[in-house]
């Protein structure tokens, strides 16, 4: 296959470029999270059913996970640029859609779209940093992006309490959709006018391997759905789908092994450590990350009475910690390596245990004050995790391949978050006869149960990384 190497845009052009994807990373991350306090307007406004609600929530994350491999892919083997364009394209009219919604149904079948547009546009951001940045540039870039999913997920439900306040219980739901549209109409034309053409210009089309498309998402299909419905889908027949999806998933595997033309996922990836344990540390991080907003928000809305608004305020400090190490953590990557995502972990399980005790030490309603100090510790970790970990873990890949590589990594994150709220969920409910904050700490132990494993894979990879350089020592 020959190919020919595209000149990179200026320095000055890069940053624009960069800007450009922040924003629509922020745009995608920020509805992940900003729907959860919006539910119970949902309800008033258009008379959903229980069911209908948690299609809003779990239909955009089954979509999203379905789409970040071959997106990515597509991105790689075509244009990273025009596959960005259609997705904001995309994204802005099912936002639309979920705004103007007159029914259930449109609704969920607008959040269905919404998520596939997210799928296809949050891998190119990943493969367009690998492209048009190298070395020190790089790991800033990821701290950039790693402060901006922070302050989106975090932001999330104070955005969404601040327009349903403004906006009414019957129609403030509607704003929290709509509010994407002016930003997906800026983005369009700076997008088109910034964004680099394709790294790599392929003389002859590529196989987009079918069969691996088909069997991936059905066996990551079958991993999400009985976590995301977990409430809705009665009885134990539903955790058969994981045992069967691991089947497909092995099948995929064995399909990725044996089909050499272009495979969708390049198995000798996870050969390398920097990528097998990053994805790891990633996938249980997301399991515990996630998991916090969901148990903190409803203990302080259902236990305490806090309005939206109230609830979105009292993780703000996480949000703040977050954004501000992530962007230290983005000088820090290239001379700390994965000791920086080791240090970040830590702080967040001291920050968690500091939680934990705020919420015995403080159970009445001055919990959302007693927690701001450790949220923000915590916070700061996850700032020093996220965007480091993703640029250890991706620093090996060739930029041809960057979009597809954090599709798989992107969809390991996915995975965890489903797992993690399932987990850190169904622990939180089952634990509620002993009381709000009794059922908030048992929740907690599930998050933080998570974050150690977490830990125990950076760990891992630090006393791996020195005994490689100790050999290489004795060796000269």
């Amino acid at each position: 296959m020959g190919e020919m190497m595209k000149e990179e845009p200026g320095t000055d052009t890069r940053r624009r470029a960069l800007a450009v994807c922040l924003v629509s990373a922020f745009m995608t991350g920020l509805d992940v999270s900003i729907v959860n306090v919006a539910l119970p307007s949902i309800k008033a406004g258009l008379h959903a059913s229980e069911d209908g609600l948690q299609w809003t929530l779990s239909g955009y994350a089954l979509t999203f996970g379905l789409l970040l491999v071959p997106a990515g892919r597509l991105g790689d083997a075509r244009s990273r640029r025009t596959i960005f364009l259609w997705a904001v394209v995309l994204f802005t009219l099912s936002s639309a859609f979920c705004g103007f919604a007159w029914n259930m149904n449109v609704l969920i079948a607008a959040r269905l779209v919404q998520g596939m547009a997210a799928g296809m546009l949050n891998p190119q951001v990943s493969g367009l940093i690998q492209q048009m940045f190298h070395g020190y540039e790089r790991g800033r870039a990821f701290g950039a992006l790693g402060a901006t999913i922070g302050v989106s997920t975090a932001a999330g439900p104070l955005i969404g309490g601040a327009l349903v306040t403004v906006f009414g219980a019957d129609h403030g739901w509607r704003w929290v959709f709509l509010v994407n549209l002016p930003i997906g109409l800026a983005l369009l034309p700076l997008a088109y006018r910034l964004l680099p053409r394709p790294q790599y210009v392929h003389t002859r089309p590529e196989s987009m391997d079918p069969v691996g498309v088909l069997l991936l998402g059905v066996g990551v299909a079958g991993l999400l759905l009985p976590f995301i419905q977990r409430h809705q889908w009665e009885g134990a027949a539903k955790w058969l789908l994981v045992p069967a999806a691991l089947l497909v998933l092995a099948g995929f595997v064995t399909w990725e092994r044996f089909y050499r033309r272009e495979p969708l996922v390049k198995l000798e990836l996870f050969r390398k450590r920097s990528y097998s344990l990053g994805s790891a540390i990633a996938l249980f991080y997301f399991a515990g990350f996630t998991g916090i907003f969901f148990i903190f928000t409803l203990y302080l809305q259902s236990g305490h009475g806090y309005s939206p608004l109230q609830a979105g305020l009292a993780i703000t400090p996480f949000a703040l910690g977050s954004a501000s190490a992530a962007m230290v953590g983005g000088h820090l990557v290239s001379r700390m390596g994965r000791r920086l995502v080791a240090i970040g972990l830590s702080m967040v399980i001291v920050g968690l245990l500091a939680t934990m005790a705020a919420t015995a030490l403080v159970p009445g309603a001055a919990t959302g004050l007693a927690t701001a100090l450790p949220l923000l510790v915590a916070g700061m970790g996850s700032g020093l995790v996220i965007s480091p970990n993703q640029a250890i873990t991706l620093s090996e890949v060739p930029p041809s391949g960057g979009g597809s590589a954090a599709g798989v990594l992107q969809t390991g994150q996915r995975l965890g978050s489903a797992i993690g709220i399932a987990a850190a969920g169904t622990t939180f409910f089952g634990s509620l006869d002993e009381g709000w904050a009794a059922a908030f700490r048992h929740g907690l132990v599930v998050v933080l149960s998570s974050v150690c494993i977490a830990l125990a894979a950076a760990l891992y990879d630090l006393v791996r990384s020195h005994r490689d350089r100790e050999a290489a020592r004795a060796d000269a």
